[in-house]
């Protein structure tokens, strides 16, 4: 069973206020590796970064005092541009989701499992995620491709593809 977990592809993440032109970028390349999934018939799950209005009041808040994500707000949506259709969405407080890797656990209990996460940013949710779900799946392959990720910054989005790596996440699609 192979399933593709798009981490946190929304509007506040690729061109609001924590927008970079990398998560621009990568938007047709994400689209692209959904409609792949899709048309081999594998399940796509999304994540949903979700604050709340006191989000500033929150310790994540008051180390990285930018309002984003805020529910039900248009930067807490999924971007327009990626097909969502009938998939899973999983909105998350924080930066890894065990609820994600319950989910999956619950509704694709096979043991020969393959998940590939792609989406934003690479060096805080996609690598928490990616760690979360290493250890809730041990012998699953575990991936990430790095063409549809984007870091906070080029520099970090290396340090992350590195330290997965390191942790036997399969990096897919890497440049130099």
């Amino acid at each position: 069973m192979k399933i593709l977990v798009v981490i946190d592809m929304q509007n506040d993440f690729i061109d609001g206020a924590l927008g970079t032109k990398e998560a621009v970028e990568i938007l047709s390349n994400v689209g692209q590796k959904i409609d792949e999934y899709r048309k081999s018939g594998h399940p796509v799950i999304f994540t949903r970064d979700t604050h709340q209005e006191n989000y500033l009041d929150t310790q994540e808040g008051r180390n990285l005092p930018v309002p984003h994500c805020i529910y039900n707000t248009k930067g807490w949506q999924i971007s327009e541009v990626l097909e969502v259709a009938d998939s899973a969405i999983i909105d998350k407080p924080t930066f890894g989701s065990a609820k994600l890797a319950q989910y999956i656990q619950s509704k694709y209990p096979e043991p020969d499992l393959e998940i590939e996460l792609i989406g934003l940013c690479t060096d805080i949710c996609v690598i928490s995620n990616a760690m979360i779900l290493k250890a809730f799946f041990p012998e699953a392959r575990i991936s990430v491709d790095a063409s549809c990720c984007a870091g906070v910054t080029p520099s970090s989005h290396k340090t992350a593809i590195e330290a997965m790596k390191v942790c036997q996440i399969s990096i897919l699609n890497e440049t130099l």
